[in-house]
């Protein structure tokens, strides 16, 4: 796959072994909880990928970490997810994107409730 970021609709037609096929089984899983911010983003980022200790918290930091980990594909669930602050999240795709541009990973699969439960 030539792209940074793969929108999957669980609830779609597709069945669940297609679309679990569709994700690396190396993927690492960022895990959330009800509200998706900068500060959930980047602490389960950071858990999920194992930064190291001088991890600052903090966007520049979170794009310096990313690219000198080993992991190359990432997991997004949002389908639990009550708020999201959309300019955060915008600011981590875009992290995503500019580390995939630059050094080739990672990949992000997020995983997007259907229209009904948003």
């Amino acid at each position: 796959m030539s792209q940074a970021i793969h929108y999957i609709d669980k609830n779609s037609n597709q069945n669940a072994t297609a679309l679990d096929a569709s994700i690396p089984t190396q993927a690492v899983t960022i895990a959330v909880d009800e509200v998706l911010n900068k500060t959930t983003l980047l602490t389960n980022l950071a858990n999920a990928c194992d930064f190291p200790s001088y991890f600052s918290h903090n966007w520049d930091s979170a794009w310096d970490c990313l690219t000198d980990s080993e992991v190359t594909h990432l997991i997004l669930d949002l389908t639990s997810v009550k708020k999201i602050d959309t300019e955060d999240f915008n600011v981590f795709k875009s992290i995503i994107e500019d580390a995939y541009t630059d050094f080739g990973k990672p990949q992000l699969w997020v995983v997007m409730p259907s229209t009904g439960d948003a």
